[in-house]
Order: C-alpha cells, then structure tokens, then sequence
C-alpha cells in the first residue's frame, strides 16, 4: 500500500497539521492501495500564506520563462507517463489503454497548448490613447474532481502558471495519487517556490477553507452543480472570481438523414467513455420516432460490444448511485433495452455495472433529466426538428451536445439552435484549443485555449 503522508506547500513536502488519513480505494478490488492526510484548514493557511508570498515574483516573470517552465513539467510528465497512467488505474480503475491515451495523453497535450499560448499571447494592446494589459488574477484555488484526476489539473494549473498566477490545489480524496505524482513532478522541474501547493482533505474542510479564504483571489472548481454553488456561496463574501464546471445532461440529436449507424455507435461511446463518468457525456439519445426502434436495437449492439470493456464504478457510493437511478428508470416506465440492474455476469467484486440502455423515454422521466454518471443510456423519440430542439434544450444543464445530419450545414443550423457550451457535429474531434465550459447549471468561465487562460487574467486600462 501507498502512504502519501505530507503535503506540498511552499517547496516542501511537509507533514499536515491533521493527525488523521484518508483511505483510497482501488474500485476494481475493492481494498484500500493508498491513504492520503486528512487536511486541515491551518494547513490552507499555510498554503496560501506561501501562494502569496510567491505571487509577485512569479507575476513578474517573463511569460516566456514560465512557459519554458510548462515545457519542462509537460516533458517530464510524458517520461512518466507509465507511471500516471498507473495511478489513474489504481484510484478510479479506468482501463489501462484509456488511461495512457485520455487520462495522461490529454494532458500532456494541454499543457503543450499553454506553452505555446504563454508565448505567442497579447498580453498588452493599444487602444486610442489607452495601453489595456493584462495581469494575473493572484492567488487560485483549484478544486478538483475524480473522473479525471489529471487532465482537470492540467486544465486549471496550466493556464494559471501560463497567466502568472500562483495555485493552491484540493485533489479529490477519492483519486488523489495523481496529483502527488504531478506535485513530484513540479518540483522536479524546478517551480519558484510556493508557486504550486497541494492540501489533501475532503471537500468540507479543505475545499471549504480553499473557497472562503480572503488570501485566494479566485477560485476554480470542477464538480457536481450542489457543490459548485456551495463553493460559490463561500466565495461570495471576498468578492473573488470563481470559475464553475459543473454537471451536464447532454444530448445527441440524430436528425433525419444522419447515417443512423454511426451515429448511434457514437453515441453509445460518447456516453459510456469513461464509464459514462464525464460531466459532458451524452447520456440522451434523440432520434425521431420513426428511426426509434433501429436506433434501439444499434445501441444494444453497441453496448454489447463494450460489455466487459469497461472499468468500474469510482466508488461503492458511485456504484449504489447508478443502480438506484437504473431501478427509477424501470419503475417509472422506460423499457430497459439492455444491461439493468448488478453487476455483468461473472463479476462478484468490484464496483462494475452493465452498459444499460433504456428506450422510449420521456423528458420527464429522472434518467432524462437528472446526472446519473454512469453508463446509462437514455434513448428519447421526437416527432419533428422542433420538438427535438425544445427536448435537448428541456434541461437545467447545457454543458456539451452532439448533432448528427446529412450534411455538415445542417449540422451546424441545428447545432445553433442548442443552448450548451460545446456542440459536435457529425462527429466532430473534441479541440484542445477549443473553449470548455457550460451554459445555466453547468457553470459558468471556460477552460482550455486562449478563452481558458483570459479566465485568469485582470484587464487594466492605463489612459497615455
């Protein structure tokens, strides 16, 4: 077993100031393989004391030297692939192809993208008579989540630093071995000190404190929308920027003249990527009536081929979660097409399900409105374009989407229509460079690219 027992602040791994751990759970075996310290809010304190103190000077540093900083932390990142990848297998059991590929590859990338951002970004420009520069926000908080336990660093750390702003980072205590593996990382690479720190903890003391601290400037945080309003309200008294990325039920609307086959085929790993574990996976199905029961029985096809592909569930919470809301979507009258409630046949340990897919589902239903984060697929008949838009914009989140069509144009006139952050059509490749982020109760800011490092940035107007 892995005993994390310090955290990072101000150079140093440390001993925290808690006397307590926390135990991390191998989701596949089930059996504790790490514990992590219990942090405290003095230990929060002490971060961001650090975080400060390192501010100016990282502020003032030329942007070019922190992006030959990025570099160095993206370069030693990809030598230690292997070993991420095997951190991300043990905390949340994703399968060990998809976690070098997404878990360690995508990162790896992102943190290329700010390299080349820091670089080639106008910091500074005329207008009339005004000099308009653009400055880091101060000190951020980052909070993040479990799905991805890497990539959501990335995406936060690394237009933070490329901004010049110095960071306190909350991993999840559900999957936290990855971020003491990037922590390690950072300090190989030789950051300033106090410009990176990490306090392990639950959500309630370490998260809370994080949000609420007067010394944090602005807060990042990516989780359920309860939590993120939560972290909104703490942060309200400072007046501090806070950044949300939050929950999604996003739709896949297959219009009439779509190739029905790939777009079913797509849909079903567009929402069971991850083990359908993503805040933006397209766990709504939209086909019209007349292609409903075709578009069935490909997604049960599609699922079956996954079957036993996929990892397990995060956690036993996780795992008793998924099966109450398959239990919901049978007692509210959906008809459950494939997979349903337990685990696959010839699994009795760890947290897995089966790849489910119910049909003839309404709006109404819990399955269609309500973030399951799981392989659960909802499949929902419309009767023309109109009533597909009104159903995919019938819902409090609007984080990502999907649209399939005859053609590209059609695509994109549909895809107008739909009020959510990101929108793929037909197919399109998610873009590293792309804005992320949400309408409504998905959030609010944007990560990744040039959009995703202006979130943490102040704009001064200097009058010449």
């Amino acid at each position: 077993m892995t005993v994390y027992d310090t955290v990072y602040i101000d150079g140093a791994w440390v001993p925290s100031t808690g006397t307590g751990g926390l135990e991390v759970v191998d989701p596949a075996t089930e059996k504790v393989h790490a514990t992590v310290p219990d942090g405290t809010a003095e230990d929060v304190d002490r971060a961001v004391a650090a975080a400060r103190r390192a501010f100016p000077g990282w502020a003032a540093t030329p942007p070019a030297e922190r992006a030959a900083y990025l570099a160095k932390v993206r370069d030693l990142l990809a030598e230690r692939a292997g070993e991420m990848a095997e951190a991300v297998v043990r905390d949340i059991g994703a399968p060990g192809p998809l976690a070098q590929r997404v878990h360690v590859g995508l990162p790896i990338g992102v943190l290329g993208s700010f390299v080349r951002l820091a670089e080639e970004f106008a910091w500074e420009e005329r207008i009339g008579n005004s000099l308009v520069v653009r400055e880091p926000v101060g000190v951020v908080g980052a909070i993040t989540p479990w799905n991805f336990p890497l990539h959501q660093i990335t995406n936060k750390l690394g237009p933070a630093l490329a901004a010049g702003c110095t960071v306190v980072l909350k991993p999840s205590e559900v999957a936290p071995s990855a971020a003491y593996v990037f922590m390690d990382i950072l300090d190989t690479a030789g950051l300033p000190r106090g410009v990176v720190n990490l306090v392990s903890g639950t959500g309630p003391v370490v998260g809370e404190a994080i949000a609420a601290h007067p010394g944090v400037d602005m807060v990042s945080f990516t989780g359920s929308t309860r939590a993120g309003t939560r972290v909104a309200e703490l942060a309200a008294p400072t007046v501090k920027r806070v950044s949300l990325e939050l929950g999604g039920k996003s739709a896949n609307v297959i219009l009439p003249g779509a190739d029905l086959a790939a777009a079913v085929k797509a849909g079903v790993n567009g929402a069971y990527l991850n083990t359908g574990q993503r805040c933006n996976a397209t766990t709504r199905m939209l086909v019209h009536r007349d292609d409903h029961d075709r578009a069935v029985g490909l997604a049960v096809e599609a699922a079956a081929e996954l079957d036993g592909k996929m990892g397990p569930l995060v956690s036993a919470v996780q795992y008793d979660r998924v099966q109450g809301y398959i239990a919901q979507g049978i007692d509210e009258g959906a008809t459950l097409a494939t997979g349903g409630p337990g685990r696959p046949d010839g699994i009795d340990t760890g947290y897995f399900v089966r790849p489910t897919v119910f049909a003839n589902v309404h709006n109404d239903m819990t399955i269609a409105r309500e973030e399951i984060f799981g392989p659960v697929l909802a499949i929902l008949p419309y009767a023309d374009e109109e009533d597909a838009e009104r159903i995919a914009n019938d819902t409090p989140y609007g984080l990502g989407g999907a649209v399939w069509a005859g053609t590209q144009e059609e695509g994109l006139a549909f895809a107008r229509k739909l009020r959510t952050g990101q929108v793929d059509v037909n197919g399109g490749a998610f873009n590293p460079l792309a804005p992320f982020g949400g309408y409504k109760q998905s959030g609010n800011g944007r990560e990744l690219g040039k959009y995703g490092l202006e979130e943490y940035l102040e704009v001064k107007s200097i009058q010449l």
